[in-house]
């Protein structure tokens, strides 16, 4: 049910050059699936998404699936909906005044905004990290890991202590703090504190990772750890990432969708977005002659 976490939470060991009008986003094709038993269901189906901010449209009749255990980049120029989009998965786009939906957005085959739904529930399964860095400035490099697992009840010391090695070597950072432990999380450089803040989100063990911009402050050495880290972490967790890098999203993702005035206009496996495009626009994008 999507009223409850995974069984070991349940359990306490818990955002140029002209170009032409946007067309209507190519229809999207699910991996496919060789076994002859019954397909998995994807991490999300998104049908028919509509997403208003008042009477503004801000992503418009989007279809797309997201496979389990994967990493699906999201790219596009400023304000083409990306980040937006993002935000309807965890429904942090309900926490702006005046937004509001049409269409269905499931999570392994579940509705997340059927009635009834705490928002707050889906936001535990579905972590998220954002484009800035934003460690607890009052808190230690532990308790910023372990905050979320507190807020939950978990009072057990030695799960704490093993959830807290776990999240960090997930996130490639325990070697380099292991002695710090005590330490402001804000004394840590930026490209820590951004896997402090991943290693936050993996602690209370969501199903699904999204991050918007993760890399955007950082420099060049700490982007490739973040990007080991994502190739790392898929083998267990389905990412989405938003970004304008399109280096980064053919280096790190499996699948990319391309957005483009609010549209999808073409979602494919990367290398067929970035090599053999369906669609002129996508060419236009991933070629730099706009965004």
């Amino acid at each position: 049910m999507i009223t409850s976490m995974k069984q070991d939470s349940q359990a306490g060991h818990v955002p140029a050059a002209s170009t032409p009008a946007a067309p209507s986003a190519a229809p999207s094709t699910p991996p496919s699936n060789p076994s002859n038993g019954p397909r998995e269901l994807p991490a999300f189906a998104v049908k028919d998404l509509n997403l208003f901010y008042g009477t503004h449209r801000a992503v418009q009749e989007v279809n797309l699936e997201i496979p389990n255990r994967s990493v699906t980049a999201i790219i596009g120029p400023s304000g083409c909906g990306k980040s937006t989009f993002l935000r309807t998965l965890n429904r942090m786009h309900e926490l702006t005044p005046g937004a509001h939906h049409t269409g269905t957005i499931l999570m392994h085959g579940e509705d997340l905004y059927r009635a009834g739904i705490d928002p707050t529930l889906v936001r535990r399964r579905v972590g998220m990290v954002f484009q800035k860095s934003n460690p607890f400035p009052t808190m230690t490099v532990a308790e910023n890991v372990l905050v979320g697992l507190r807020l939950n009840g978990v009072k057990d010391k030695s799960l704490l202590r093993e959830r807290l090695e776990q999240s960090l070597r997930m996130a490639a950072l325990w070697d380099e703090v292991k002695d710090n432990l005590h330490k402001s999380g804000i004394s840590l450089s930026g490209g820590q504190q951004q896997r402090l803040c991943i290693a936050r989100a993996l602690a209370v063990r969501p199903e699904i990772l999204l991050m918007d911009e993760p890399c955007s402050a950082l420099d060049p050495i700490a982007t490739a750890k973040v990007e080991e880290l994502i190739h790392e972490i898929k083998k267990e967790y389905t990412v989405v990432i938003v970004t304008h890098n399109m280096q980064q999203a053919a280096r790190c993702s499996d699948r990319t969708a391309f957005f483009y005035m609010g549209k999808l206009i073409e979602y494919a496996e990367t290398k067929a977005i970035f090599m053999n495009p369906t669609q002129p626009q996508t060419e236009a994008y991933v070629s730099g002659r706009f965004g």
